[in-house]
């Protein structure tokens, strides 16, 4: 068989035929971007840097975040891909009292991006060698040294919208996005204009002023990265996580290019409705195996079960669920890590009365951490000197499907 003549009327053919093949390979979207340093993110990226607008969980060389050379040797090409998921939740189990649920947000639906991402990428990356055997690729899905939003942004998968998100007319913002750096001399595409013109709806509707503006984000304060973490909370925020577990889609829902987005053909993101939008009790006693069971192939399982605890119990405070009380004292009282402690007393300050109170003063006692017993005298001191009203009972956001 005679090999193929590498010319630039080869390399127009194969990006044309990789693109008919994209969706049979379960791809949504896919666009080539070109390899040069991603000068402009860089600058943004010091910026957010010296204002203290990082989450803690990027990269730390900004060089290699933005320099697709220090990554692969030679590189001629990026492929940008965007798989689609899900937004919608068919008959989502009610959140009532005594039986409080919270949830994940979209994201966190279904099985983890990460792995279903990783083998469309493997099945891309076969498809190209079948064509050119001489292929290098390196693929990299959320976790690598690359902004996948900014080389899905150079390829023409999207725009970046107001709320820092890629999105697109026939996707929103409801994508996962991956690369693979390539030795392949593919031409790259053209980015899409910018079309959110002057709405500022995901802006204006953070709850917690995350988003400082146009595509600028301040992580620190962004409930997705929050909920995240595995510190105490502050109050403030707490109150503004409401009943989130994981996440928080605030900005993409009141986005109006994501009306009347919802696909669903990908089997790998139905949701489970009792994974991810949970009855909240059961997960302040859930062992590590049970959470294995139940997350472990989530994308919410990357940080263990104690973030989701800790959200747990945040969302039983601000429903003011005076049937956790007896679960809350138990862990404030037993549970061997003091934020779960910690977390507890606010909790339990937020939901007040006399069990809560009398718990709250044998914690002061009894507690030997200094930040949980800390939290244990400002819940008691302020159930003390003010009850709660029926008029604060709903000051905060419950996640919206």
């Amino acid at each position: 068989m005679t090999e193929p003549i590498r010319d630039a009327a080869f390399w127009s053919w194969l990006k044309a035929e990789m693109k008919k093949a994209a969706f049979g390979l379960g791809i949504d979207d896919i666009g080539v971007a070109s390899p040069e340093p991603f000068t402009e993110l860089k600058g943004r990226l010091i910026r957010h840097r010296e204002l203290g607008y990082e989450s803690g969980f990027e990269a730390s060389d900004l060089d290699k975040r933005t320099d697709p050379s220090l990554l692969f040797e030679e590189p001629r090409s990026i492929i940008a891909i965007s798989v689609a998921y899900p937004n919608k939740l068919p008959n989502p189990p009610r959140s009532e009292p005594v039986a409080r649920r919270g949830i994940l947000s979209r994201s966190a639906w279904g099985e983890d991006y990460h792995s279903v991402l990783r083998l469309r990428l493997r099945r891309l990356e076969q498809w190209l060698q079948e064509r050119v055997p001489e292929l290098r690729a390196e693929s990299m899905v959320d976790t690598g040294e690359l902004s996948d939003r900014a080389v899905a942004e150079r390829a023409g998968i999207g725009w970046t919208g107001k709320n820092s998100f890629i999105m697109n007319r026939k996707h929103g913002t409801f994508m996962y996005l991956a690369e693979m750096i390539t030795n392949l001399p593919l031409e790259p595409d053209s980015p899409l204009q910018d079309s959110c013109g002057s709405c500022t709806k995901c802006i204006d509707a953070c709850p917690t002023g995350a988003l400082v503006g146009p595509g600028q984000l301040n992580a620190q304060r962004c409930i997705s990265y929050v909920t995240q973490t595995k510190e105490m909370v502050s109050d403030e925020l707490m109150r503004k996580i409401g009943n989130r577990l994981y996440g928080c889609d605030t900005c993409q829902i009141v986005c109006p290019v994501n009306r009347g987005v919802n696909v669903t053909r990908h089997p790998e993101f139905e949701a489970d409705a009792e994974q991810v939008k949970p009855l909240l009790l059961p997960l302040l006693n859930m062992s590590n195996r049970e959470f294995k069971e139940r997350y472990g192939t989530n994308a919410s399982s990357w940080r263990g079960k104690k973030p989701i605890q800790r959200n747990a119990v945040i969302a039983l405070g601000n429903f003011r669920e005076t049937s956790a009380v007896p679960e809350l004292a138990a862990l404030l009282k037993d549970d061997p890590r003091p934020v779960l402690r910690g977390t507890a007393a606010w909790a339990l300050g937020r939901i007040g009365g006399a069990e809560a109170e009398a718990a709250l003063e044998a914690a002061v006692q009894r507690e030997s951490d200094d930040e949980a017993r800390s939290w244990a005298e400002r819940s008691l001191a302020a159930l003390r000197a003010e009850k709660p009203s029926e008029t604060d009972q709903k000051d905060f956001e419950t996640a919206k499907l």
